[in-house]
């Protein structure tokens, strides 16, 4: 649900804040008041075009921004996109400086045009006289059509990955083929001179370390035996000084118990004093001074040195590079065998989408019947006289698959009798257009089948002006319309006719006053006398009667 609406320095509109609510919101004011301009506003913040011409005279720069409720759906597309999240609130605001250039952030965070096109379909469908912000193209159509069908495209979708997965690794196989037969030679120079090495990983710090050992026999040997002598051997050794120390402490103790700790405390020092020198001696007579096996070490680490010069900075890495190139010849001697492999996984993927596709058509094709026939009944019933079909066109060929299926939904108007059938987006009338969609959304929100797995809708819906050319009745059946279609979804409307206004859960009214020298538009949400007053002055016109608020409240009254 959109929570705020805010504009400062755009067009005509210095400062405006506009507080939404749920149920049906509707925006009424003079001719030129600027209530379009609220609504493309509310466009530009869902990845409309901008320009500098938005931008309010004098002023540097126009700011739009907006609250809406957040969504799983929206969540998701900020996470995917690094954006933060903002709680349970979505922030977007765009900034439009007088030099056409702008800036955009979400959550107070700097995105791009692009995320806003994302989320659109999350939060808002605007349906605005000039232009149509997620305009109703094929996919939108498309997405209609499964909503009220109850049509799940999971199987689809999942049968088009696996497809799509073992296409382009065959796609892969095949075009690389010739690059590989080039590499061949190279692989296998590689893999035998890495194989030759014998490698173990770690190996070049164990020979690093006995290279130092050998390098350094003589020191290390009289080192450890220096130690062992002083600690056990000599005659002033500290083995010799701690048994006589022993001694006298063990002579303490016979006759002061308080001295039988410290007796078993230098008993321990001198078994540890024992095992330090028996380890020194034996390190000592381990080392093997050999000149031999020295520079067999330094072969090896020359050899390994090379090896990770060409493979890798490490052992393992130019184990690893083995591995692979082992793999890649593999690959190339088995050829024909993965190709084969491949090519019956391919058809097994290629028909399992087939027949995913083909039952999904039939789906569509049964909602597409059933929704042109209650939407037509709906448009006719607003002050129009159509024919409406809706035409699911299978493109069987590879190129026209998707994860949502192979179909192409077009939504076909002719306005006028004896008119052939034309695309929706031809539609000249913008008021038309907005009836139209009003028609298709209420026959979509009262005949929807209960989806196994609802199909995600916008969850606010705008429409500009939708009651250019209609009157009376058909004003009131729209008013109904929009009535409906509110209790399901938020829903924001630009007005001209009481009609539609008295039906309003939250009425605000747009006005444009002259002050210092400049035109300023204002927003502002009507109390009940207010609203009255003004669906007064839409009946009447300037002069607002007492028979016309009468006739007002009577109207307000009777759409409850």
């Amino acid at each position: 649900m959109l929570v705020e609406l805010r504009a400062e320095n755009y067009a005509v509109i210095d400062h405006a804040i506009a507080v939404f609510g749920p149920g049906l919101n509707l925006l009424t004011g003079e001719t030129g008041a600027g209530k379009s301009i609220l609504v493309d506003a509310l466009a530009l913040l869902m990845g409309g075009k901008s320009s500098a011409e938005v931008v309010r005279h004098g002023a540097e720069r126009a700011v739009v921004s907006c609250v809406f409720e957040s969504t799983p759906g929206a969540e998701t597309i900020l996470e995917e996109n690094g954006i933060d999240s903002g709680g349970n609130d979505v922030i977007l605001r765009r900034e439009i400086l007088s030099t056409g250039k702008g800036r955009v952030f979400i959550n107070n965070q700097p995105a791009t045009v692009a995320v806003l096109k994302q989320l659109a379909p999350e939060l808002a469908l605007v349906h605005a006289q000039s232009e149509s912000l997620s305009s109703f193209d094929q996919v939108q159509q498309r997405v209609l059509l499964d909503r009220f069908g109850g049509v799940s495209t999971d199987s689809v979708a999942e049968a088009y990955t696996r497809w799509r997965g073992a296409s382009e690794k065959l796609d892969e196989l095949l075009q690389g083929e010739q690059d590989r037969l080039r590499m061949v030679d190279l692989w296998s120079y590689q893999f035998k001179e890495i194989n030759a090495g014998r490698l173990e990983a770690g190996e070049d710090e164990a020979l690093e370390t006995e290279k130092r050992v050998l390098a350094n026999a003589e020191k290390l040997y009289a080192a450890a035996m220096g130690a062992f002598d002083q600690l056990y051997e000599d005659g002033a050794s500290a083995e010799v000084a701690l048994r006589a120390a022993l001694r006298n402490v063990e002579e303490l103790a016979r006759y002061d118990n308080r001295f039988n700790d410290a007796v078993q405390q230098l008993g321990s020092v001198r078994a540890i004093l024992g095992d330090v020198s028996s380890s020194l001696r034996d390190y000592a007579e381990g080392i093997n001074a050999s000149p031999e096996r020295l520079a067999e070490i330094e072969d090896r680490l020359a050899l390994i040195d090379r090896l990770k010069r060409k493979y890798g900075k490490t052992v393992a890495e130019v184990i690893a590079f083995g591995e692979e190139v082992a793999r890649k010849l593999s690959e190339v001697e088995d050829r024909d065998e993965i190709i084969k492999a491949l090519r019956a996984a391919l058809g097994e993927a290629e028909s399992a989408y087939r027949k995913a596709a083909s039952a999904l058509s039939v789906e569509r094709k049964a909602a597409a019947q059933k929704l042109a026939k209650l939407a037509e009944a709906q448009i006719n019933s607003l002050a129009m006289k159509v024919h409406f079909e809706i035409a699911v066109l299978s493109g069987e060929d590879r190129t026209h698959w998707t994860a949502a299926g192979w179909d192409q939904v077009d939504y076909r108007i002719a306005t006028n009798p004896g008119e052939p059938l034309k695309p929706l987006d031809e539609i000249a009338s913008g008021g038309e257009m907005s009836r139209v969609m009003l028609a298709l959304k209420v026959s979509v929100e009262e005949g929807a089948a209960k989806p196994k797995r609802k199909t995600p809708t916008p969850r606010t819906l705008v429409f500009d002006e939708i009651d250019i050319g209609i009157g009376g009745r058909a004003a009131e059946a729209v008013g109904q319309k929009l009535k409906s279609l509110s209790r399901g979804q938020q829903v924001l409307c630009v007005t001209h006719l009481p009609q539609i206004a008295s039906f309003a859960d939250q009425h605000f009214l747009i006005d444009k006053r002259e002050s210092d020298g400049r035109t300023r538009t204002q927003i502002r949400l009507l109390d009940d006398r207010a609203r009255t007053h003004e669906v007064a002055r839409m009946l009447s016109g300037a002069t607002v009667t007492e028979t016309s608020m009468q006739h007002a409240a009577q109207m307000i009254a009777g759409s409850r």
